[in-house]
């Protein structure tokens, strides 16, 4: 991996980081504080303003788009649009702790996907810092499992859609050569119109509230204009991460905003805090500290034996314009034969 290409990756892990932690901070506000739980409706927001955005900045000649496939646009925004929705299902009936076990299990279900379709092989080191990061992860935010079975069917299919849409995000940027800017301007509308259909229903469904009698004061809407602006960073990092790395390390960054979303919770807003979130927080960090150190370690591995194949190969390319036919006799190579 180049040192430009390592830069563009942590300024993207960097950038996914940052502005994911700032919207949470901002929809807590707005949701718990000035009381406007209509969190599918807001996401639909969230992509159109996103897509708007994207609009306006392809006009300037930001970035050059990119034609993809009509149907492989329509059902990779479907898909994420669909995923999106039931994971807030998921969190609408299931309590807290199944749904944080939710979100806990697509790690390990991208990896059964990614080995089974894609042949990609995980090592056991990659493993084992992935369990370690899972049981911190675990350890600090699962505080119940109260199960039923609507809520277990809905997170099964968060679970999946998730998986399969991360998946297909560095598929398709990898195999159509397409930019995560490129993709996302190109699958933002159709996500979002998934969305803005299903999500006043959904939301209705899981407040008993409707989005459209709700009273937008000012602070409301200065709140959702900036959870909107700030989600413009969050859509575009999101698949910059995933185009860049992996599915699965983006699911590793989520689990550190997690961790980091527990510390300012307890720093900036006074949530409450105990040893368990304490001791949780710290494995979650040592499992990511191992994931990090192995990823990168494998990675130069196989930049290695790339670059030792590809120059065994331009050996075997140049020998024949090296050897003659009769070299292998000394006499013949030096002017001289037998007579008979």
């Amino acid at each position: 991996m180049t040192a430009g290409l390592q830069l563009g990756v942590i300024g993207s892990l960097a950038l996914s980081v940052a502005s994911s932690v700032a919207i949470v901070i901002c929809n807590k506000a707005l949701i718990s504080t000035l009381g406007f739980p209509f969190a599918t409706t807001l996401t639909s927001w969230h992509l159109m303003v996103t897509y708007c955005t994207l609009h306006v900045a392809q006009r300037l000649h930001f970035f050059e788009p990119k034609a993809i496939d009509g149907h492989t646009v329509i059902l990779f925004g479907f898909l994420n649009g669909t995923s999106i929705g039931l994971l807030n299902l998921s969190l609408g009936f299931n309590s807290i702790g199944f749904y944080q076990m939710t979100k806990l299990a697509i790690i390990p279900f991208t990896v059964l996907l990614e080995t089974i379709f894609l042949n990609k092989r995980f090592s056991e080191t990659i493993k084992l810092s992935l369990m370690v990061l899972l049981l911190g992860v675990g350890i600090a935010s699962i505080t119940d499992l109260k199960l039923n079975l609507l809520g277990s069917v809905l997170s099964g299919l968060a679970i999946a859609t998730t998986c399969v849409g991360q998946i297909l995000t560095n598929t398709i940027q990898k195999k159509l050569k397409v930019s995560s800017t490129q993709l996302l301007y190109q699958s933002a509308p159709y996500q979002a119109a998934i969305l803005f259909a299903t999500g006043p229903f959904v939301d209705q469904l899981l407040t008993n509230r409707s989005v459209f009698a709700h009273k937008y004061t000012t602070p409301v809407v200065g709140f959702i204009v900036l959870s909107c602006l700030i989600a413009v960073s969050v859509n575009f990092s999101t698949f910059l991460v995933i185009g860049t790395t992996s599915p699965v390390t983006y699911q590793v960054l989520g689990h550190l905003k997690t961790c980091l979303v527990l510390s300012f919770g307890y720093t900036l807003l006074h949530d409450p805090f105990t040893t368990r979130n304490i001791l949780g927080i710290l494995v979650a960090i040592f499992g990511m500290g191992l994931y990090s150190f192995f990823s990168v370690r494998e990675s130069k591995k196989k930049s290695i034996n790339d670059a030792l194949l590809v120059s065994q190969m331009q050996d075997k390319e140049t020998e024949p314009l090296l050897v003659t036919k009769d070299s292998s006799d000394p006499k013949k190579a030096n002017g001289v034969s037998h007579g008979c």
